[in-house]
């Protein structure tokens, strides 16, 4: 399941915390965007991705800046963004990967963490496409708990269409890719410390094996 309100709140908090200290430009740049909540790395892959309209997966540093303000990041200085671009830009031809850069991205999480992810992103993809639909939820996920599903306000359908929401930022299409389902729990991993208790949480939201 998608983090409860409570864990978003306590990610943004901690961020909005930590950012007041930090100094790295790629851990400002982290800690901006988690401080938007468990979505907040996947808007901005979003945004980059909007962006790169010829598919080259590249972004220049003029693209890497609008990207950025238009997002809503004004944590970060000109002087910072300078720095972060120079640091992805390791040629020196003035363009980024926009795959090596989301990587960067992602808060680190150790192997245990990345299989566990990995294990529940398979278990809801039932038709093996990499994207995670409606189709794919039906009869994997169950709704029946759900207090709408209950009174008979929302059908089946309804109740996994706003999981598949609670995912996204901005425009909700109803498909999860894996890069998204990455970086929306990197963002729920960099706000819990115990890998117990994250362990505990994914295998008790997906029904994951022990």
């Amino acid at each position: 399941m998608a983090c409860t309100q409570r864990t978003n709140k306590e990610i943004q908090m901690k961020s909005r915390q930590a950012l007041q200290k930090a100094t790295d430009p790629l851990e400002r740049l982290q800690l901006a965007c988690m401080s938007r909540g468990a979505t907040g790395i996947k808007g901005l892959a979003r945004k980059f991705k909007i962006m790169d309209d010829d598919g080259n997966r590249s972004i220049d540093f003029k693209e890497f800046v609008k990207g950025l303000r238009e997002y809503g990041l004004t944590e970060l200085s000109n002087e910072n963004m300078k720095e972060l671009f120079e640091q992805f830009d390791k040629n020196g031809n003035g363009t980024i990967d926009f795959d090596e850069f989301l990587e960067k991205l992602r808060p680190p999480m150790n192997k245990h963490r990345k299989d566990l992810i990995f294990q529940a992103f398979q278990k809801l993809d039932k038709t093996g496409d990499g994207v995670i639909t409606v189709e794919d939820l039906r009869g994997v996920y169950s709704v029946k708990k759900h207090p709408k599903y209950l009174n008979g306000e929302w059908t089946e359908d309804q109740c996994l269409r706003t999981f598949l929401d609670s995912f996204d930022s901005q425009d909700k299409d109803g498909k999860i890719s894996k890069e998204e389902f990455d970086n929306y729990y990197a963002g729920v991993s960099a706000s819990i410390d115990n890998d117990a208790y994250f362990d505990l949480m994914m295998r008790n939201a997906y029904g994951l094996a022990h």
